[in-house]
This record gives structure tokens, sequence and C-alpha cells, in this order.
């Protein structure tokens, strides 16, 4: 079996000396190396510069969201930057909303980031425990104080009055789960809408609702179950 082994040439009192490192020896000198040189990270995407109609392209979300989002995360996100060279918390941020957006795959998103696949890797999974730890400042349902924006802002939307949101099922691939972890499917694939709908609490909130004539857009089938339901064909 070959053994990895580096040679490191020192010079002291003008004399060269040379040190045979073992495999062990071999990585801690390269994390030496790169604390004495560390990388320096260049962003090559700058939100600032961006059109506003290709900033909504490429993360699905506006501007001035952006900018709140990366405000609120920063904290979180600058707590695991090591070195002063560190991935900014503002690139951290765009490249995950651009990975979940374009659905596109690790390796692509960070070469457009600037960083390696690996190091995307990193920063995924600590922008996502960051936007776990808010889930509930962005999903919500909306209450009855925010009933007038939100359908103001459907309306803005495609000019139907009275609506509060829209409701449809989407499919969520999983990855096989290890034999000491567990994945609870309640609704498989082959579960229809209308019945994931009518075992959610849903229905119960919004007959609540209904003394202000509010509306939820859902498919036509749907629709005929529930008054407060609008169904498009």
């Amino acid at each position: 079996m070959a053994v990895t082994s580096a040679v490191v040439r020192t010079v002291t009192a003008g004399v060269h000396r040379h040190w045979l490192l073992g495999p062990i020896g071999h990585r801690l000198l390269g994390h030496v190396r790169r604390w004495l040189h560390p990388p320096v990270y260049r962003p090559l995407v700058d939100l600032l510069t961006m059109e506003e109609r290709h900033v909504i392209i490429t993360y699905r979300l506006d501007r001035a969201t952006i900018q709140e989002l990366c405000t609120q995360l920063e904290p979180d996100l600058m707590s695991a930057i090591r070195h002063p060279t560190g991935i900014p918390p503002q690139v951290q941020v765009l490249s995950v909303l651009h990975f979940n957006s374009s659905g596109s795959f690790q390796t692509t998103v960070a070469i457009a980031s600037g960083m390696s696949q690996p190091m995307f890797s990193n920063v995924l999974c600590r922008v996502l425990s960051a936007l776990l730890k808010h889930m509930r400042s962005y999903i919500v349902f909306p209450q009855v104080e925010d009933l007038p924006t939100v359908k103001g802002d459907f309306y803005a939307l495609g000019h139907v009055p009275n609506i509060i949101g829209a409701i449809d099922g989407t499919h969520v691939a999983l990855v096989p789960p290890h034999r000491s972890e567990h994945v609870k499917a309640k609704f498989p694939g082959s579960v229809h809408d209308v019945y994931i709908l009518r075992n959610s609490s849903i229905p119960y909130v919004m007959d609540q609702l209904q003394r202000h004539r509010v509306w939820l857009l859902g498919e036509h089938l749907e629709a005929r179950q529930w008054e407060w339901l609008s169904g498009s064909q």
C-alpha cells in the first residue's frame, strides 16, 4: 500500500533541512497552509446592480424582500464565518434562493455563486437551518386584521376580488431514509387533493371567516365541496 508523505523544506541559519511527513502530517500541513494563505472570496453576484426584473426571475423574490431576509438571517450566518474572507451572508442567501427557485444542481449554482460544491453544500444547510428558525414569521394563515391587505394584494395579481389564498397540492421527492431515520408520509402521491384538504384545518378556519366574505382559489372539482372555495376549470 502506498503511503502518502510530504517533504517540508526549511531554512534555519542558512542550513537547508528536510522533514518527511506521514499521512497525518501531510493533512496538518494542508491546514496550516490554508490558515496562512486563506482563499480570498470574490463575490460574483451583486444584488444592487441587477435589474429588478432579473432579480425576481432569478430568485423568485423582489430586491426589498431579499434585503430584509438577509438582514434577519445575518446574525445566524455571520456566526459561522471563522475568517474575514468567508462568504458574505448576502451571497449565502442569494445562492440558496437561486438553488431553490431554479431546481438546478449544487455544482451549477456553486459555480455561478463563485464557490466550490462542498462549500455550497455547507452554505445550503446553514441557510436552510436559519430559515427554519424564522419560518413562523413568514408562513402563516391570514388573521382577521390581515384580510384587507391580503385581498388587495391578490386583486393586484389577477383582479379577482375577496381572495385571500390559493390552494393546490404538490409532490415532494424524498430521499430514502437511513435505518435510524423515520419519515411519516401521511398523504402519498395516490391520495386525492380533496381528501387531503378535508383532513386539514383549513375548512374549519375558512368556515369561521365566512362572515368576512373571503374565498380561496382552487381546482374546479375541489370547489364543489365548499362554498368558500372558488374553482377554475
